[in-house]
C-alpha cells in the first residue's frame, strides 16, 4: 500500500488526498529540521528512529467531495452484522491503576505541576471495515473537528478527530490554542453550541482542578510564543464543544517576521501541557520510561506544512490505530495536585467513545 494522508479541515463538505507511490515519506528525528519542508507531517509523541517525523512530499493531490464517498464493510454485504469485543479490558483498567499511582505520586511530591497519562482501549470486530468509511464516519459524527486518516509503512494507519491546533498560519499570521479541561454534556447541555437550540453557558461549570489545567497550558503557550514573537495576542479562556465533550480553550494570534525557523518554534510548542506535562522535558522523560502504554503517534501531530495553503498542524488527538479487524483506542487525560482516579478514568473513557462511535455507526 502506497502511503497516504486523506485530510478534512473543520466545517468543510470536501477533503483532501495526497498520495506518496513512488518513493518512500522523509524521515526526521528532530522537529526543528521541519523549517524549510514541505509535505504532510506525520508527527510522533517523541520521535526516534524506531518512530521518526514522517513528511510526505505530494505526487498526486486532489479535493474529493465527502458525498463522493461509497466504502463500506470488507467482504461483507453492508447489512451484514457487526459486533465488537473489546480486549485485555481487566489488564488495561489494572494497567491505569498501576501507573496513575506512580504518576500521581510525582505530582505529590513536586517533581510535576502537572503530568498527562495516557492509556488505551483494544476493539476486535467481526469484520473489517475499510477505513475510508471510518473516516467518512467521523467527518460526518464530527464537524467541528480536524479528521485526518494517515498511512504509511514506518506509522502503520492511523484515524484522528481532534479539535487541537498546534500551530497554522501563513506567511506573518499565525495562531495556535491552549486546549485542555474536559467535561461531558449531558441532559439540556448536550444543545451547547448546537446550531438550532441554545443551552444556558452558565449550566456548565467548570471545576477547580480543570481550570488550573488549562491555565498551565495558556502560560506554557504564552511563553513559548514570546520567545519568536513581540507582539502576541491571547483571548479567553472559553468553553468550547467538541463532539459530546467540551473544553477550556485560549487562542492566541500572533505575527512572525519570516517562517524560515518554524521548526524550532514547533520544537519549542511540541508537546504542549495539554499531552505532556511541566516541566515538559522531564514530565516527557518520565512517560516514556513509565507509561504503560507506548503512544506511538498518538499525541503527535500531523497536518500540512508549508503549502500553498499555508500550515495547518494539529495535535493527533482521539486516536484509532486501525490493524485489520483491531482498533487501538488512544487516549489520556491531565493529572494535576487534586485530581482523582475515578474521574480521570471516566475521563480517558468519555474521550475514548469519540472514536468508539465511528466503529459502531452505521453506514452513512
Amino acid at each position: 500500500m502506497s502511503s497516504f494522508a486523506l485530510y478534512r479541515f473543520p466545517h468543510e463538505n470536501y477533503c483532501t488526498l495526497l498520495s506518496q507511490k513512488m518513493r518512500q515519506p522523509i524521515e526526521l528525528l528532530s522537529y526543528s529540521d521541519l523549517s524549510g519542508k514541505e509535505g504532510f507531517v506525520i508527527a510522533p509523541f517523541n520521535a526516534s528512529k524506531d518512530e521518526p517525523i514522517l513528511l510526505l512530499e505530494s505526487e498526486k493531490t486532489k479535493k474529493i467531495l465527502l458525498s463522493d464517498f461509497d466504502y463500506t464493510f470488507k467482504n461483507s454485504n453492508s447489512d451484514s452484522e457487526n459486533y465488537f469485543d473489546a480486549v485485555y479490558e481487566g489488564a488495561e483498567r489494572l494497567k491505569y491503576t498501576v501507573d496513575y499511582e506512580n504518576f500521581s505520586s510525582q505530582i505529590a511530591s513536586g517533581k510535576f505541576s502537572k503530568i498527562v497519562l495516557a492509556r488505551r482501549k483494544v476493539v476486535k470486530s467481526k469484520l473489517e471495515i475499510a477505513p475510508e468509511e471510518l473516516f467518512k464516519r467521523a467527518c460526518k459524527l464530527y464537524p467541528r473537528m480536524f479528521i485526518a486518516l494517515v498511512h504509511t509503512e514506518r506509522s502503520g494507519t492511523w484515524l484522528t478527530a481532534s479539535p487541537e491546533i498546534l500551530l497554522e498560519g501563513h506567511e506573518r499570521n499565525w495562531r495556535t490554542i491552549a486546549l485542555a479541561g474536559t467535561m461531558k454534556l449531558e441532559g439540556c447541555q448536550l444543545n451547547f453550541d448546537a446550531s438550532n437550540e441554545m443551552c444556558d453557558s452558565d449550566m456548565i461549570k467548570w471545576s477547580d482542578k480543570n481550570i488550573q489545567e488549562q491555565g498551565y497550558v495558556a502560560k506554557y503557550i504564552k511563553e513559548c510564543l514570546d520567545k519568536f514573537s513581540n507582539n502576541v495576542v491571547e483571548e479567553g479562556p472559553f468553553t468550547v464543544r467538541a463532539g459530546n465533550l467540551v473544553h477550556l480553550r485560549s487562542n492566541f494570534d500572533f505575527t512572525l517576521q519570516t517562517s524560515d525557523n518554524i521548526g524550532e518554534l514547533i520544537n519549542s510548542l511540541h508537546p504542549t501541557p495539554a499531552v505532556c506535562g511541566l516541566p515538559k522535558d522531564t514530565a516527557r522523560r518520565f512517560i516514556l520510561k513509565n507509561e504503560s502504554v507506548p503512544r506511538h503517534y498518538y499525541s503527535g501531530f500531523m497536518g500540512p506544512l508549508n503549502t500553498q495553503y499555508g500550515t495547518h498542524l494539529y495535535v493527533s488527538l482521539r486516536c484509532m490505530n486501525i490493524e485489520g479487524r483491531t482498533y487501538k483506542l488512544h487516549a489520556g487525560g491531565g493529572l494535576v495536585k487534586n485530581s482523582e482516579e475515578a474521574m480521570e478514568w471516566k475521563e480517558t473513557e468519555d474521550k475514548i467513545e469519540t472514536m468508539g462511535k465511528c466503529l459502531v455507526t452505521k453506514k452513512i
